[in-house]
């Protein structure tokens, strides 16, 4: 597989996995010390990942769980920092040099709220400010599993997620699954590279808990790392708005994922398939996913659709010859 180092991916998922039985140990001092509200803080991408276990909270209990921008969390505040009650705030960087994400964990710690890092590296920033720092290998990234062991465990003690000891018993096989999704998805994300070398804007619909994945994908990788122009959209409001901007030839990407908002996605892709000639399908039905129950799909799919879009990444960077390293003001200027 073109750029993509087997070894290194298998070991970097792995070392997220083994994190379950310390994510499960703060999942139960927290519940155990009456924990009332979670923040989940990111900024860019970290922030965009943090929405499918606001998502997920939302739709299953009655915790005060909300993804938070770094840096408008310290100039807005936030109610759960100031009621007085048992707040934690988790931060995810893979840097761990975030400059909005360390401030931004200066302000909860100073606001009394228990912080929780999430990083690969271990001498810095995060690790060393955060209350709890949870290491991996360098450079791992998504952090889902970390996130599924840490809103699983914590819904458990709620009494809101009965199934979490299966889910995570199962994604002690993730490495591998994922490696076969990457293997699987391979060829597609050559085509759709070839086909696309030209394409200079992508139309990008995505709905439930992989609108996320659909923001960050547009804004992080094509906008950051290619400089492509994007519009994105959640499947929910297409129809209020961004359909008007498709036109016979518009480059029309639709995630798809497994979860209740599946028919929401599909009238999407209906109705765009009606007016351009260039609509793809990412769907993680599409990919086996041996050793994972049929009702945790969904929960996966961020997960999944991050290793199949790698792909796609590394096979744009090759036809462009636009390194995903490159950039132009992030990190490079001052702002």
């Amino acid at each position: 597989m073109l750029g993509f180092n087997e070894p290194e991916f298998l070991a970097q998922t792995a070392s997220a996995v083994a994190l379950r039985p310390h994510i499960e140990a703060l999942a139960d001092r927290l519940a155990d010390d009456g924990l009332d509200a979670l923040l989940l803080v990111g900024a860019g991408g970290t922030y965009a990942q943090m929405w499918p276990y606001e998502h997920l909270a939302r739709r299953l209990s009655g915790l005060d769980v909300r993804a938070a921008i770094a840096a408008e969390l310290v100039v807005s505040g936030d109610r759960a920092l100031s009621s007085g009650g048992r707040t934690a705030a988790v931060f995810t960087s893979v840097s761990g040099t975030t400059d909005d994400s360390i401030r931004a964990i200066e302000y909860c710690k100073a606001a009394g709220a228990h912080t929780v890092g999430f990083t690969g590296q271990a001498d810095s920033p995060v690790a060393r400010l955060v209350d709890e720092a949870f290491l991996t290998e360098p450079k791992t990234w998504p952090f889902d599993v970390q996130m599924l062991y840490l809103m699983g465990r914590l819904l458990e003690r709620r009494g809101e997620f009965a199934g979490y000891g299966k889910l995570a018993d199962e994604l002690a096989g993730i490495p591998q699954v994922l490696l076969e999704v990457a293997r699987q998805a391979e060829p597609m994300a050559a085509a759709f590279a070839e086909a696309h070398k030209e394409t200079d804007y992508y139309f990008l619909v995505g709905g439930g808990n992989l609108w996320g994945f659909t923001y960050l994908y547009s804004m992080c990788i094509l906008e950051e790392m290619q400089w492509l122009r994007t519009t994105r959209v959640h499947s929910a409001e297409f129809f209020h708005g961004s359909l008007e901007l498709l036109e016979p030839d518009t480059s029309v990407l639709v995630f798809q994922g497994e979860d209740e908002t599946r028919p929401l996605t599909d009238r999407a892709e209906a109705f765009a398939k009606r007016i351009s000639r260039d609509v793809t399908v990412f769907d993680t039905r599409d990919y086996p996913l041996e050793g994972v129950s049929p009702e945790f799909r969904g929960l996966l799919a961020p997960l999944v659709l991050d290793t199949v879009m790698g792909r796609v990444s590394k096979h744009l960077e090759r036809v462009r010859g636009h390194s995903l390293e490159l950039r132009r003001y992030y990190r490079v200027m001052d702002y």
